[in-house]
């Protein structure tokens, strides 16, 4: 071999040496390489550097075969990965180029076969033996962080050394081999404020008590070299963004110490005054802020609630103001953080206050009342123009105007009560009735004179109260009999009374008669009843059939009043039990042979000669007459009358007027009008109506003729005849005298009366068409 192979040899022959003492763990000596027993190859290694820049192809090794003599028989064969593109051998020498630049990254070794062959007979010399071409590597590759960009975040105000986050970045090159792929990482952006491990690539805090509100968020830059950091290796950076997150390390603060706000005494319970805010460096949960009025002399007529949503103190009334009794208020109000972190209460309190003063204005207000209802009492007979009460109202602002009184007369639609406008006093325009009315509900309206748009209402409730001016009467109407067959000092009735007055202790009535009555007597059961009985024995419906009983009932108020009713008896026939058969007086003039059987045979016969009678009637009315309309041809008109949005003009459901007229009275000089008369020559249809005559004269005429009518139905009918008028351009619209024309019509001019008549000139303008074809 010549000088640089031998060279080459020895290199190889190191790094095999090297490999065999990574994997084994104890060292090989170099002398037991030289002697091999079973081969007569040399090698079964080579060793190839990646990123050949050469122009010529790179030598990688050489083949030899101990049964190559030199003599040119023997000839050297490859085959395996890239054998014949990406490596070629010189078949008679062995010695094997690479034709391409390799990348270790895309593939680390090849393995081949290689074999002598004899060139004559073409039969190995040898067998076939395998070798790996490995690929050895080369610093080409810069190191690559897993991301662009990193985003990361700390809690503000941390300790120096706090983890914020870790990069890592990868090398491309062989771990294995040299230092190409061990990197380190150093920060070139983001200092004094965060730090990074060389080795790890974590991120730490370098500064403490990094401060949110100075500054939130920062941009380190990262850088990843390899070959250990040395000088000439290749780097990659990344960009970390790092936020500081908030933390309560900030108390509320009012920006003032004083505020001043203003409100109308007219204010509304509830309503909002003023506003007013604590400021917060802090963000979200830990600005939130709870305000409190811990003093002051408006503790009780005013409130503050938060708004979440603003974190604003909302001031609201409490209670009603008045200016004319306080017109200034002082509130003391704190401000107070509703989360506190401990590790920073070092720091102060996590509270402020300030002093709040609210100035009420004064405003017009309407006239007050006394009370919020009046009620008053008043007899039901007391005189017209008596004073029942009065009610009392003034301004309350400080000019103290004088207030007029009036009564809302829709709520005293009866003008019953009267108001005085200077005093408020209430009196009767009418008298009062309880029974009618028991209670009154008015309202009284106090306005300010020299401002009647202020003005105050108040309801009065007036009780009407009760007087003894009723009579007690009957509670209700008696149907009251006694029997023929009585029994003296038998009961035959118990009657009631009522009264609408209304006494204090209750109700008491009286029965009485008001004369000595020989049939009947009354006994005060005093208990509000009384019960009617008999003074006699036997009663008769001849000679008596009904008797009337003055019962006198009087009350015990007082005044005491009394009234005269009147009870009706009827004598009724009984049976020995005492029950009721009968009381009419008819009864007793029927004959005695007379029974019930033969009242109802007697009946039965009247109902039946009725209903004979009904039929009869019936037949002769259907009775068959002489038809109206002798033969087919003698076809009329019908004249029908629409009083509802119906089917127009082909509504032929019509009732047929026809059958109104006599055929044999009806001129015969008139033409046909079912059909359209033949066009002799064009013309307009002449007026129906000659001379001018007045249309009432034309509809009298018809109706002459319809009651002279002997053939007419023996029914009631109605004729209905339409007359355009005198003034249209359509004239009459009748076919009624219609036959007045003897000359052919021409219905062309029906298309030019407008969309009202499109149906009608469509009828006649179409059949003229048809009778033409």
């Amino acid at each position: 071999f010549d000088i640089y192979e031998c060279l080459l040899l020895i290199y190889f022959q190191i790094n095999i040496l090297m490999d065999l003492y990574k994997i084994i763990g104890t060292p090989v000596k170099y002398e037991k390489i030289l002697y091999r027993s079973k081969r007569s190859w040399m090698w079964n290694h080579f060793f190839l550097l990646e990123e050949y820049t050469g122009t010529d192809h790179q030598y990688v090794g050489k083949l030899h075969s101990d049964q190559d003599r030199g003599d040119g028989s023997v000839k050297y064969v490859l085959s395996g990965d890239g054998a014949g593109s990406l490596f070629l051998i010189d078949e008679n020498s062995g010695d094997i180029h690479a034709t391409k630049k390799l990348d270790r990254e895309e593939k680390t070794f090849y393995t081949l076969r290689a074999q002598a062959v004899n060139k004559l007979t073409g039969k190995p010399v040898e067998p076939e033996s395998e070798f790996i071409i490995k690929i050895h590597d080369i610093n080409d590759n810069e190191p690559k962080f897993t991301k662009d960009t990193y985003v990361a975040s700390v809690p503000e105000m941390s300790d120096v050394g706090t983890f914020v986050v870790q990069v890592t970045a990868k090398d491309a090159d062989d771990a294995t081999y040299g230092n190409s792929a061990k990197l380190v990482y150093s920060i070139l952006q983001g200092q004094p404020y965060f730090s990074v491990e060389p080795e790890t690539g974590i991120i730490r805090t370098a500064l403490p008590n990094m401060n949110r509100e100075n500054k939130e968020k920062y941009q380190v830059v990262i850088q990843a070299k390899d070959m250990a950091g040395q000088m000439g290796g290749l780097s990659g950076t990344t960009t970390v963004n790092i936020t500081l997150t908030d933390v309560n390390d900030n108390p509320p603060r009012f920006p003032q110490s004083t505020y001043q706000l203003w409100t109308s005494e007219s204010g509304e319970t509830g309503s909002s005054i003023g506003r007013i805010k604590a400021t917060d460096a802090d963000l979200g949960e830990n600005a939130e802020i709870q305000y409190n009025i811990i003093d002051g002399d408006g503790r009780d007529m005013f409130s503050i609630v938060t708004d979440k949503a603003t974190q604003e103190g909302i001031v609201t009334l409490k209670k009603q103001l008045d200016f004319e009794n306080k017109r200034i208020y002082t509130l003391k109000v704190e401000a107070a953080n509703t989360r506190v972190d401990s590790r920073f209460l070092n720091f102060g309190p996590f509270k402020d206050t300030a002093n709040v003063k609210i100035t009420v204005q004064d405003v017009d207000e309407p006239p007050v009342f006394s009370r919020p209802s009046y009620v008053m009492d008043v007899h039901e007979d007391m005189n017209v123009g008596s004073i029942i009460g009065a009610v009392t109202a003034w301004d309350p602002d400080a000019a103290n105007n004088q207030v007029r009184y009036s009564i809302d007369r829709h709520t005293d639609l009866d003008r019953n009560f009267n108001i005085d406008s200077g005093n408020g006093s209430i009196s009767m325009l009418k008298s009062l009735d309880r029974e009618a009315s028991s209670w009154h509900n008015i309202t009284v309206i106090a306005t300010e004179i020299n401002n009647p748009k202020q003005m105050s209402r108040v309801p009065v409730f007036i009780k009407v109260l009760d007087v003894n001016d009723n009579a007690p009467e009957f509670a209700m109407f008696y149907e009251t009999f006694v029997c023929e067959n009585v029994k003296a000092g038998q009961l035959i009735q118990t009657i009631s009374a009522v009264d609408t007055d209304e006494p204090l202790i209750g109700h008491k009535f009286f029965f009485s008669l008001n004369s000595e009555n020989p049939n009947f007597t009354i006994s005060d059961n005093e208990d509000n009843t009384a019960s009617i009985l008999t003074r006699k024995s036997g009663f008769s419906r001849r000679e008596m059939a009904t008797y009337f009983l003055p019962v006198v009932i009087s009350d015990s108020d007082y005044p005491i009043q009394s009234s005269t009713s009147t009870l009706t008896i009827q004598v009724c026939a009984c049976d020995s039990r005492g029950n009721m058969q009968s009381c009419n007086v008819e009864a007793l003039i029927l004959p005695a042979g007379l029974s019930t059987g033969a009242l109802i045979a007697i009946l039965l016969c009247i109902i039946i000669l009725l209903i004979i009678v009904v039929l009869f009637a019936a037949l002769r009315k259907q009775k068959k007459k002489e038809p109206l309309i002798i033969s087919k041809e003698d076809v009329r008109d019908n004249i029908v009358s629409y009083n509802d949005e119906g089917g127009g003009e082909e509504d032929t459901q019509a009732f047929d007027i026809g059958t109104l007229r006599n055929p044999e009275v009806m001129d015969t000089n008139k033409l046909r009008r079912d059909i359209i008369p033949e066009m002799l020559f064009p013309c307009r249809r002449a007026s129906p109506i000659k001379n001018n005559a007045d249309v009432r004269d034309f509809i009298n005429h018809r109706l002459h003729e319809n009651d002279n009518d002997p053939t007419a139905p023996p029914y009631d009918s109605l004729a209905t005849y339409a007359y355009e008028g005198n003034g249209s351009i359509a004239e009459s619209l009748s076919s009624l005298e219609s036959a007045a024309t003897d000359c052919d019509q021409d219905y062309d001019y029906l298309s030019n009366w407008g969309p009202q008549f499109k149906k009608l000139a469509d009828m006649y303008i179409g059949k003229d068409t048809d009778k033409d074809s």
